[in-house]
């Protein structure tokens, strides 16, 4: 079933892409004046508070993941294409979430990244070292956006030379919503999903022969209740791993540096000094300065749990990086704190059953780039002149850097 896809934009109507890219001034009105909002033209609850989230993303009996209506625009829609709960995750509830879900935790596990915690070291650390000392560099083209490309192609056991490739069909498949656009952009999703299909079936029926150190070889070994996935189903389930494991990775880096840049210039010298507090400083980053992250639900049967009538086909979108700024949750949440106790509380990777896998493995990659950067640079300045508005551009996540130059100093 094709879903109708809610044009989330229209619900702040922000005037600037600076304005998107950190909505602190809208996130700040919503929490204080309407934590639960009704939007007339998208026909939408909206919450804000961070108990309501938590409860909205966690209670599937109330709140579902099935509805004809959604929030995500990523992938290709290709309407002759089976759907399977066990590649289909995000629009599947428990129980039958349970099975995809643990086949795909087989993926990652505890021993997988430690196994993989020397090899994304070694990528970092090869990427910095070709950042040259006392010179301008655009850190999202030199380390935030190569980065996760590398890592998920070293973990998919593809050869490297492929990188570039992975990087192009994520930029696509992950495009925003644009009603004006809508069916070039789905011609090209169609078109970048076959093209990624047709170019990693043949890897993942070659590793079924001779399996290796890698997340296709884990997914292919991965058996629940006597059931495993098939070639297809490992193919498109490493789709989705493409836009856990490095669109959102590699902005939470880029905008990591431009909080180091922007927010608090004293923090980068901080961190040099104790590399230990590196990560809280991920944290803190990923509760303060990550992308609009947000889950939409359907509302399952008749309730009041958010404290007004809910009716069932309702949908209601929980605004996670706005509930990471709750006064009730967090102290001064408006401001970067990376001692702050509770931050790793922070929802930005959701809650419940559909709890981000990714997550260990994005924390690990952000603070190995610290880390590598950190340790062989003193000191870093912003560029002067550099407007934010001219260096943003849309994508599934929100406002992304395209660019961000900076002076770095041995």
């Amino acid at each position: 079933m094709n879903k109708e896809v809610i044009p989330l934009t229209e619900i702040p109507n922000f005037q600037s892409r600076a304005e998107e890219f950190f909505p602190i001034d809208w996130y700040k009105e919503m929490l204080h004046h309407n934590p639960v909002y009704f939007h007339e033209k998208t026909k939408t609850w909206n919450v804000f508070k961070y108990e309501d989230v938590k409860r909205v993303l966690s209670n599937y009996e109330f709140f579902s993941s099935e509805g004809p209506r959604t929030t995500i625009f990523v992938g290709a829609n290709n309407k002759q294409e089976k759907t399977s709960p066990l590649t289909n995750l995000t629009n599947v509830d428990p129980p039958r979430h349970r099975k995809g879900r643990s086949l795909l935790a087989a993926a990652f596990t505890p021993r997988s990244l430690k196994n993989w915690e020397p090899r994304i070291q070694q990528i970092a650390t090869e990427l910095v070292e070709d950042i040259q000392e006392n010179s301008t560099v655009n850190i999202v083209e030199s380390l935030a956006s190569p980065l996760p490309s590398l890592v998920i192609a070293d973990l998919f056991g593809v050869p490297i030379q492929d990188r570039n490739q992975f990087k192009n069909w994520v930029d696509i498949l992950f495009q925003p919503y644009d009603k004006e656009n809508l069916d070039e952009i789905e011609l090209q999703k169609q078109m970048a999903a076959k093209e990624y299909f047709e170019y990693l079936y043949p890897i993942v029926v070659q590793r079924r022969l001779n399996l290796s150190d890698d997340i296709i070889s884990d997914l292919i070994q991965a058996e629940v209740d006597g059931e495993r996935f098939t070639d297809e189903q490992i193919v498109q389930t490493t789709m989705l791993l493409l836009g856990a494991g490095v669109e959102t990775t590699s902005h939470a880096i880029a905008n990591t540096f431009y909080s180091l840049l922007y927010d608090d210039k004293s923090l980068y010298g901080e961190l040099r000094n104790d590399l230990e507090l590196v990560p809280k400083a991920v944290e803190e980053m990923l509760r303060y300065r990550f992308h609009i992250s947000r889950r939409d639900r359907t509302v399952k049967q008749d309730n009041h749990l958010l404290g007004i009538e809910l009716k069932k086909g309702d949908v209601v979108i929980a605004w996670m990086s706005a509930c990471n700024m709750d006064e009730n949750m967090f102290d001064d949440p408006f401001s970067i704190d990376i001692h702050r106790s509770n931050n790793k509380k922070h929802l930005t990777f959701g809650n419940g059953p559909h709890f981000c896998l990714g997550a260990p493995l994005a924390r690990l990659e952000i603070k190995i780039a610290l880390e590598a950067f950190i340790q062989k640079f003193s000191h870093i300045e912003p560029l002067e002149g550099f407007e934010l508005e001219n260096n943003l551009t849309s994508s599934a996540t929100g406002q992304s850097l395209t660019s961000l130059p900076m002076k770095v100093f041995k």
